[in-house]
């Protein structure tokens, strides 16, 4: 794992610890290389968030989607640092704010505290 952190390339979040971001995932689906391993054992909910990072939003074939995420991928909006880092810190806030829906309502029950440390080792820990 160590060499998979030392390898990222962002800016913003370089400095994520990919170990930490694993307990902070242990709620959510697992995360799983393209060859099958397992990086993080999860949840059973949710898509396998491995590569999440510069895929479109609402984009993974066969999962079910609520609306508000769906009109949100309509958008053509992609998974970037600061897209993700504003979706788990308040998901419900998030949707409301790309789709302009005062009721619009996040499936994810899974809330990151806000700012710093956590999220980037979580998204350290999904690239």
């Amino acid at each position: 794992m160590p060499d998979r952190v030392a390898l990222l390339s962002a800016p913003a979040f370089a400095d994520g610890d990919a170990a930490k971001g694993a307990d902070d995932f242990k709620g959510c689906k697992a995360i799983t290389a393209p060859d099958g391993t397992a990086i993080q054992k999860g949840g059973k909910t949710g898509p396998n968030l491995y590569g999440m990072i510069g895929r479109k939003v609402a984009s993974v074939p066969h999962l079910k989607y609520g609306a508000s995420i769906i009109a949100a991928g309509a958008k053509d909006l992609v998974w970037d640092e600061a897209i993700l880092t504003a979706y788990v810190t308040d998901p419900t806030a998030w949707l409301e704010e790309q789709t302009g829906d005062p009721a619009a309502v996040a499936k994810m029950t899974f809330k990151m505290a806000k700012g710093g440390e956590g999220i980037a080792a979580c998204i350290a820990l999904i690239k």
